[in-house]
């Protein structure tokens, strides 16, 4: 069972969020208003470019994620006190910029503690915080005023107290989630939270091999299909016309994520992140079967939960969609149409900036959605072209941790025990996994019960099957 956290959530609709917005909004303005007042050096970006940059993130995160992320509100508080601090060990002595960075510590985890509920006593922490940051910066305000002015001290210290007083109606704004369910905190990311209970020789094993390709394990099978076969005819036959072993793969697929969870993480950043109970399954279509023909990659959002049904009217839907033209129209090829224009040596540095930001879990959700190199699984049909299942390459970009590849079908003649000769039909399938996200014995596990699902087929039509939650 997964640890459940207490977690708080606002309703952009609340008055006291938009006056939270308007305050933050305010500070920005007066922060940018800074900036322009001749500051230089390491000042404008302490007093002036971060401060607006932590407002500007502020009003970002609350109206955009504030239903889901309220916790990362804290860090704006944090960049204004670590603006305060590295004033303070430039112009304070040693004992008194020592003492200032331990207050400023202290309110940095009380504010922390009041939007993740770590300490309940969510009014009477978040006003302490707010008081040891008023007063770092009231304090502060008169050696930083411009002697050539003549306005009162205090004003030079408005932005930050402005951006502190945000803070206020935000607490009023706070409620309680009280549904049992586990919800993004610290160290998760937009598509998947943090394993957070891992023995060390997994923890550890991401940093000895930080590379996917240096992971890779290879692993070939082959299916006996005559009952599989039989149940694709069966479903063509119930109004499924385009029922085919992809389908059949990608349900049997799901539905041993469902047992076994941890099929379903994957690592960025030297970390093992789950992703629930979405199943995110990418594959490459060509839009006409020829040589010269374009081709995209279509990528479907699947439930653990979802039948077999849902899982096809999904997967045609998509494909329908990536076929309509000849031209590239899908959401990726526009993304990747765009990255085309960007010159060589330039292009190179936005994919290190991607890379860095998918490092950290800051990239972009629609980037996301679209790449085919974030996923939970990537099948490569290899049937539909006429040769064996391949040994795909993982790619080092991204969060993908297994290639299935499948090809085409064969037959072969085998002698039973008393000697008859029999011809049977299979069907090959290669996997390339990263071997860090599970144990051997839990891939073996997954890949049999993969194996015997699709050996009895008709077991993917079953409603009540088995759903299990990964470890917290």
């Amino acid at each position: 069972m997964k640890k459940t956290r207490i977690a708080y959530t606002v309703n952009s609709r609340n008055l006291h969020v938009w006056i939270s917005v308007v305050l933050a909004f305010t500070a920005l303005t007066c922060f940018f208003d800074r900036t322009l007042e001749g500051l230089s050096g390491w000042m404008l970006w302490i007093r002036g470019i971060l401060p607006m940059l932590a407002a500007l993130y502020f009003v970002w995160q609350l109206v955009a994620n504030g239903k889901e992320r309220i916790y990362r509100l804290t860090l704006p508080f944090w960049v204004l006190l670590l603006g305060r601090v590295w004033i303070g060990w430039g112009s304070l002595p040693w004992y008194l910029a020592l003492g200032l960075t331990l207050a400023a510590l202290c309110a940095a985890y009380l504010i922390r503690a009041a939007l993740t509920a770590t300490l309940r006593a969510r009014w009477g922490i978040a006003l302490l915080a707010l008081a040891v940051g008023a007063w770092l910066f009231w304090m502060e305000a008169p050696k930083v005023q411009n002697p050539t002015e003549s306005a009162p001290a205090w004003l030079e210290a408005l932005p930050e107290l402005l951006l502190l007083a945000a803070y206020l109606p935000l607490c009023l704004a706070l409620r309680r989630v009280d549904d049992g369910k586990y919800h993004p905190t610290w160290g998760d990311r937009f598509d998947g939270r943090r394993v957070r209970s891992l023995d060390p020789i997994s923890v550890v094993g991401t940093y000895v091999m930080p590379e996917r390709n240096q992971a890779n394990v290879f692993f070939n099978d082959k299916l006996e299909i005559t009952a599989l076969e039989k149940y694709i005819r069966a479903k063509r036959a119930q109004g499924f016309a385009q029922f085919s072993i992809t389908e059949a793969l990608l349900t049997a697929y799901v539905r041993t994520v469902a047992k076994y969870p941890g099929l379903n993480r994957f690592i960025a950043g030297e970390r093992i992140y789950q992703r629930g109970d979405e199943v995110q399954f990418c594959m490459t279509v060509k839009k006409e079967m020829s040589t010269n023909s374009p081709e995209t990659v279509i990528k479907l959002h699947i439930k653990t939960s979802d039948s077999i049904d849902e899982i096809y009217r999904k997967f045609h839907a998509a494909v329908d969609d990536a076929k309509k033209s000849m031209e590239l129209d899908s959401s990726l090829d526009g993304t990747i149409a765009l990255f085309g224009l960007i010159p060589g040596v330039l292009l190179k540095f936005v994919v290190w900036v991607l890379k860095l930001l998918d490092y950290f879990g800051l990239l972009p959700r629609f980037i996301l959605e679209v790449s085919p190199f974030h996923g939970s699984i990537f099948f490569t049909s290899m049937g539909s072209l006429g040769i064996p299942a391949v040994y795909h390459h993982l790619y080092n970009f991204g969060n993908l941790p297994l290639f299935l590849a499948f090809g085409r079908k064969e037959r072969v003649n085998e002698i039973l025990d008393d000697g008859t000769v029999v011809s049977k039909k299979y069907v090959d399938y290669t996997y390339n996994v990263d071997e860090r996200i599970v144990d051997g014995f839990y891939y073996a596990s997954g890949i049999k019960f993969f194996h015997k699902l699709l050996l009895h087929p008709e077991r993917l039509d079953d409603t009540d099957f088995e759903i299990n939650e990964d470890v917290p």
